[in-house]
This record gives C-alpha cells, structure tokens and sequence, in this order.
C-alpha cells in the first residue's frame, strides 16, 4: 500500500495525549506548553508524537468513544492564545480554580471551559471584524459535511441535559420531516457557538502541528474503528450502522476474552453495514481518513483486524463471552482507498487474536504492525514474535501503549509474573534495575524502524500513572504531568541512546 522507507524511515518518538500537558487551566491544551513539549522532543531526537484520538469526549473521558470523529476536543482549545487573538482578556482567565496539577478533573474542567469559551464567542460576535467573520464563514463551509451535523447535534444534546440522541423527541432522534431544519433555526446561536469553538480547535491545532513539522516531528494519530453510538456520526447516519426502528444497537462491537479481560471486552459501539457503505464507494470512511490526515502524519488505525473480521456481540448481552466473528470489508474496502487517494501512511494496530487472515490482509497491503516489549518475555520463550529478535523491520515497536500499565507498574505488579521475571534478565544478559531503561533500549536497538515510548516510561513513572486499564468504567485518562519534568536528566539519556541506535533525524542533505 506505501513505500515503507520513505513514509517510515528509522527512528524514535513519544506517545503523549495532549490532555496530559502541564498549565493552569486544569487540563493540557494547545498553547506554551505544547510547543514546549515539541522542543523536548527535538532536544531529545525524537522526530515522532503519538497522540490518541482528538474528538470530544462524553462520558468516561475516553477519546475512543468521541462524540464526533471530525470534531476536535474544545477541552484542547489554549485560552492564553485566546487571549493573543483578543477573543479573551486577562482578566477572564485571571481567576482560575484550584485544579489539580497531575490529574484531570474532567466534571470541573468541563464546566469552567464550557464557560470561559461562551465568553470568548460573546466577544468575537461582539467585536469581529469583517475579515475576521469571513475566514469564519469560509472555514464553515468548507467542512460544512461535517460541522452542520456535528453543531447542530452538540447543541441539541446541550438543550437536553446530555441525555444520548436517541432518549431525545422521536423526530429530533430520527430527523424526521423538517425536524432538522426547524431544530437548526431553533438553536441557531448555540450551533453558531459550537461552530466556532471547532474553528478555534482546527486553527491552533494545525498551527501546532506546522510548528511540529518545521522540527523534522510527524504527529501520530488515532483512527479507532467504531464510532461511538452517541454521536453525531450514527445519529446523521443511521442507515450505515445495525440499528432497530428507534436508533439503538441491535449488535454491538468487542472482543472476546483475552489478556486484558477474561469475559472480553464488552465496547458498545454499532458495528457498521459494510454492504450500505460499499454502495457509495465507503464515502464516509473515505471523509473520515482525510480529515484525519489533516491533522497527522501518520494514522494508527485502532484494531486493524476488524477489517478482517469483527467480534459481533448481540446488543442485549452484558459481557462479549457471547458473540462471533463476522467478516469485514477486508481488500475491497483498502483497495478503494488507495484508488480514491492513494497509498497512505498507516500503522495497522494488530494486537490481540491475529488470524492468518489479519497477517494477509497487513501484509499484503505492506503495513507496519505493532510489537509491544511488555508482550514479549512470557510464554513461548524465544519463539513469542514480541521479542526483538523475531522483529522484521515493517513493524512499530512500544514499550507500552495507552492500554498498559506503565512499565515500572508491570514489572513491581504481578503482571510481570514468575516466568518473566525469570527470562527477562537472562534476554538482557544482566540483572533488572531500571525496568523501564531496559525496555526502551530493547525498542531502540531493535531493528523495527519506529519506536514508541509513553512519556511515563521515560520518567520511570509507577502505576498511578497508568493512562487507561481496558474494562475500567471511570477513573481512566486523567494523567498529567508538570513543567519541570521537561528538565530531567532523563532527556539527555533518552537522547544518549536515540543517537547511538541511528535514530536521530537526519538532516535534508544527509537524508
């Protein structure tokens, strides 16, 4: 599908939602600090940041199950650079509440942010120039196919105190007859409101990701591949998905038991009508991925394998024990987006139950998979094909991902069992002491050409900073860290071994 040297040379990089960046508006955003962080990672050599999904999440915080797969998260959008731009003056953010500096209070982040964003609308339909309200304008409509539904749906979930679309009136939840037409006049101003928070979004984030890019960094982003049923992407299109009469899911997403749950993995997402989508040429996935690659250079997509087959889980089920496979689009659907817009740069998250069909389907389409070191030590001893020495280089290399504990918390927690405990230091030929350092030089000697490392591993953070523990219901995504952790000898040392395993960007004339 790509040529793999050219969109994957050999390097290194730091997987980091933007949530977790310092500042004192309670949850990390696009401003100082994140460009901050993008000089460390420079510093360092690093010429790759991961990030997870950048939609608006609801409840549980999860960025896998966003509200819109278009919209950006508001939570994200820099007041200091409001305040630049003259949406905000000084004195709105002189007074902010006592958040906490290494979690994010969502409840409490939510409700300030929605505030002082209202504010920042006032003031520009207050005091925007003509200029001002035509960039506006035209940045509306140009992504009009997915704003008008997203606007329109946000502002309706506002008026009804939250409550998922299909609690809402029958021919509001069902855009019956003029239902649409009359709810947008309704709530013009609120539509107009959350147009313009979008706008904020896309213009700081693009000019984040420009700065990025001017230092030899490409973004990572997330593609999961179900989409949240509470959403304005099932809700304007209800044909494309397993739907009843009402709305509501009559088979949902999953996985079966694995290693992270032994009754699976229960997500709740519609699962999609891929012969309704292959009709018109999978026109929404299509909308889906470039808008992605607006915003990244390189998309992960979120368990690849569903595009081979997927776990069904009857909708009435409370766990996912009960379900089967069903297949997926597989070639019909990859082959379509390469004839539509040619060969992309994809990650094809492969982890889990990889069948034979999985390994064709990644392969024949010449996709990097995964490899994560925590996987490796257990089990099938020197055969298990998450040691190093199994590696190809087509594959991306983590430590740990979002969905694992950190690395320090693996090894002081039972999950490093006996065995492991065991093996690990006869694979390192010494004895354990830095867990964490021992990884990340396993990743970067290895020959994958890209490694991943979580933040939280490269401080040797423990446990209580784990990002997201699968079939947890709350307590997920909080994480942050603070400023002065960009000072840690830990940047010399992660650069030390950057350079010594040939991961340093090269510079244009040496490339």
């Amino acid at each position: 599908m790509s040529s793999q040297n050219n969109i994957f040379p050999r390097s290194s990089g730091v997987l980091l939602h933007p949530t977790s960046l310092p500042g004192r508006y309670g949850v990390g955003d696009l401003g100082e600090t994140a460009y901050r962080f993008i000089d460390w990672l420079e510093s360092t050599g690093q010429s790759v940041w991961q990030v997870l999904p950048l939609g608006p999440t609801s409840y549980g915080d999860s960025p896998y199950q966003s509200l819109s797969t278009f919209a950006g998260n508001p939570l994200l959008i820099s007041f200091d650079t409001l305040v630049k731009e003259g949406w905000l003056t000084a004195d709105d953010v002189a007074k902010v509440p006592s958040f906490p500096a290494y979690s994010v209070d969502f409840g409490n982040v939510i409700t300030y942010h929605n505030r002082i964003l209202s504010t920042a609308y006032t003031r520009f339909v207050a005091t925007a120039g003509a200029t001002k309200k035509a960039e506006f304008k035209a940045w509306c409509d140009e992504e009009a196919y997915w704003l008008d539904d997203w606007a329109l749906f946000i502002a309706l979930k506002n008026f009804y105190g939250g409550k998922p679309w299909v609690e809402w009136p029958e021919v509001e939840a069902l855009r019956e007859g003029k239902a649409v037409e009359t709810a947008r006049a309704k709530h013009a101003s609120s539509v107009e409101e959350h147009k313009f928070r979008q706008w904020l979004f896309f213009k700081q984030w693009l000019a984040l990701k420009a700065y990025a890019n001017s230092r030899n960094i490409r973004l990572v982003g997330d593609i999961p591949i179900f989409v949240a049923h509470d959403s304005s992407d099932v809700w304007a299109n209800r044909d494309e998905y397993f739907l009843d009469e009402l709305g509501n899911p009559t088979v949902i997403a999953g996985v079966p038991p694995d290693y992270f749950s032994p009754t699976g993995q229960r997500w709740g997402n519609p699962l999609y009508r891929w012969d309704k989508m292959a009709e018109t040429d999978y026109n929404w996935w299509l909308n889906r991925i470039k808008a992605t690659l607006k915003l990244v250079d390189i998309v992960r997509v979120d368990h690849f394998r569903g595009f081979e087959a997927y776990w069904e889980v009857p909708a009435s089920e409370t766990t996912a024990i009960k379900g089967q496979w069903v297949p997926g689009p597989k070639f019909d659907f990859f082959n379509v987006v390469v004839e539509r817009l040619g060969n992309l740069p994809i990650i094809a998250e492969d982890l889990g139950l990889i069948t034979p069909g999985v390994v064709e389907l990644r392969d024949g389409l010449k996709l990097p998979g995964m490899k994560i070191l925590q996987f490796a030590f257990g089990g099938s001893g020197g055969e298990n094909s998450f040691l190093p020495h199994n590696y190809t280089p087509n594959c991306v290399v983590y430590t740990g991902t979002h969905d694992n504990n950190t690395t320090l918390g693996w090894w002081m927690s039972g999950e490093a069992t006996p065995d492991i405990r065991e093996y690990l230091p006869q694979y390192l030929g010494h004895d354990v002491t830095e867990i964490h350092w021992d990884l990340i030089r396993l990743g970067m000697a290895s020959v994958a050409h890209t490694f991943v490392v979580p933040l939280q591993d490269v401080f040797g953070f423990g446990e209580d900073t784990r990002m997201n523990t699968p079939g947890k219901e709350s307590g997920n995504w909080g994480w942050r860290f603070t400023a002065e952790w960009l000072n840690h000898p830990a940047r010399e040392r992660l650069a030390y071994l950057t350079r010594l395993y040939g991961r340093w960007p090269k510079n244009e004339d040496e490339a």
